[in-house]
């Protein structure tokens, strides 16, 4: 068999599960509905624990975040960390047709920084395909408002129709740090002392990121052998967007959360920061697939021979609720960039097919690392549709000969009981919500009322933007209908 089709045959494998899980539902329902209510009253005891472990990962990486903004980390800097001060922040920030003021926005939050702006190198990735003269218009702009505040201010422009890339913010990515790279060789500062940070242009800072990030990088036994992952908020728009994108949106932040306290399998999402060292070993970011920002975790691990971790950074940053120009803009929206999410389910092949073939990797690293992937993938695209969809088929199929079974009359009430259980992790999730929260522009008694009152929804976003975007993305790589980079609609706030 060629090479080609082994990585197709596993590419199949994750849509492959997923479809025969909810297919042999369906049809165990006719012809077994008793073997499908025993599998899922266990499925549901499963995710009944999975619920119990969220809220207690939540509830530390929520103290944990609270008492990290309390500390002033460049005065725990300039007390506890000798030469600092060589350090510096290259600033990567790629851009595709986002107007003037979420740019803008993104650029003030960094000026606010609480570290020496004239240690930051900042890179404007634009995009050739996106209008030339409209970026550079808006770029010029940016210089002149910002430009001067840092050591160097760089504008990049992607062009369009590169050989052996798709269009996304990875070939943007790949392109502009090549260029700087150069820049950086004319400089003559080491790589060793340049902290790398890839943001979404929508990304304000917290003003502490960068003496956290800094503090964390000296102090890092192998801080090259790190990548470091902060909390993504999606707090910049979150009073204006609706109650569907706003419980999707925290549903996003509470799973980094929970990740934040296992870095043992942690992969890095969306805003990163790592070593200019590590990403000039590895030649970038890859610059032909979707997922690049979680991508880059894996190249690194495989360079390493699996010496690399993430680093978690309990401090966040934010960006935008994706949204649209109305309400089903906004929902088409949100799906495609929770498709685009799912679409990391592409690393499944990926890592399967280069831990086959690097040796020196702990087998006990490969499974954690694979078992983390697969089984999330699994479980986003299944579970909701199982425990609020398929696994209520047999209570109406069911001939009348299980019907007069104790067991049968009992499931209702078990799985009713069960998922009274799991409320409490709405409940939870309902308040910890709130807490994470920005001050609403206006002052209204109601504001943080509907906050809480929005989570009735969670069950309808699990399957709307959950289940289903992820049986899309699983589906497409089943096919060999391989999906091209959304970029999500950024609305000022």
């Amino acid at each position: 068999m060629s090479d080609y089709l082994k990585y197709r045959f596993l590419e199949i494998i994750p849509g492959f599960m997923v479809w025969a899980t909810l297919i042999m539902s369906v049809v165990l329902s006719f012809v077994k509905p008793l073997w499908l209510m025993y599998f899922v009253i266990v499925f549901d005891l499963y995710w009944l624990f999975r619920v119990s472990y969220f809220i207690f990962y939540l509830f530390i990486s929520g103290f944990r975040l609270k008492r990290t903004k309390k500390i002033d980390w460049l005065a725990k800097l300039r007390q506890e960390v000798p030469c600092w001060e060589k350090k510096y922040h290259l600033i990567f920030l790629p851009t595709a047709n986002e107007p003037f003021n979420v740019i803008e926005g993104t650029f003030n939050a960094l000026t606010e920084a609480k570290y020496p702006l004239d240690k930051f190198i900042v890179v404007l990735c634009g995009e050739e395909r996106g209008g030339k003269e409209r970026f550079l218009n808006i770029a010029e702009k940016i210089k002149n408002q910002f430009g001067s505040q840092f050591k160097n201010f760089i504008v990049t422009v992607h062009p369009d129709g590169m050989v052996g890339e798709i269009k996304g913010k990875g070939s943007n990515l790949n392109y502009a740090g090549h260029l700087v790279q150069k820049m950086i060789d004319t400089w003559k500062i080491p790589y060793d002392d340049i902290i790398v940070s890839s943001f979404d242009i929508d990304t304000r800072v917290h003003p502490q990121y960068f003496a956290y990030l800094t503090y964390l990088y000296c102090t890092e036994s192998k801080p090259m052998h790190a990548s470091y992952q902060p909390v993504a908020l999606y707090n910049n728009n979150i009073w204006q967007s609706n109650p569907l994108l706003r419980v999707t949106a925290f549903g996003t932040t509470f799973w980094i959360m929970t990740e934040l306290e296992r870095p043992d399998r942690l992969f890095t999402f969306s805003s990163h920061s790592m070593s200019f060292r590590a990403l000039v070993d590895v030649g970038f970011w890859q610059k032909n697939i979707v997922t690049e920002d979680s991508r880059i975790f894996l190249q690194c691990f495989l360079r390493y021979s699996g010496d690399y971790r993430v680093v978690p950074m309990y401090l966040p940053v934010s960006m935008n609720t994706a949204e649209g120009e109305h309400f089903w803009d906004s929902v088409k929206n949100v799906y495609k960039q929770q498709r685009r999410w799912a679409w990391g389910v592409e690393h499944f092949p990926f890592m399967v097919w280069h831990f086959m073939r690097h040796k020196h990797i702990p087998w006990a690293k490969k499974i954690k690392y694979l078992w983390n992937l697969g089984e999330g993938m699994y479980s986003w695209a299944s579970a909701p549709i199982l425990i609020f969809i398929l696994g209520r088929l047999p209570l109406y199929l069911a001939p009348d000969a299980v019907r007069s079974s104790a067991f049968y009359q009992n499931t209702p009430f078990t799985l009713e009981f069960l998922m009274n259980l799991a409320m409490a992790g709405i409940l939870f999730s309902a308040i910890f919500n709130v807490l994470l929260l920005p001050k609403p522009p206006q002052s209204k008694p109601w504001n943080y009322p509907i906050m809480i009152l929005q989570w009735i929804f969670l069950p309808i976003t699990l399957i709307i933007f959950g289940s289903i975007p992820a049986i899309d993305a699983q589906t497409r790589l089943m096919l060999g209908r391989y999906l091209g980079f959304y970029v999500s609609k950024k609305k000022t706030d």
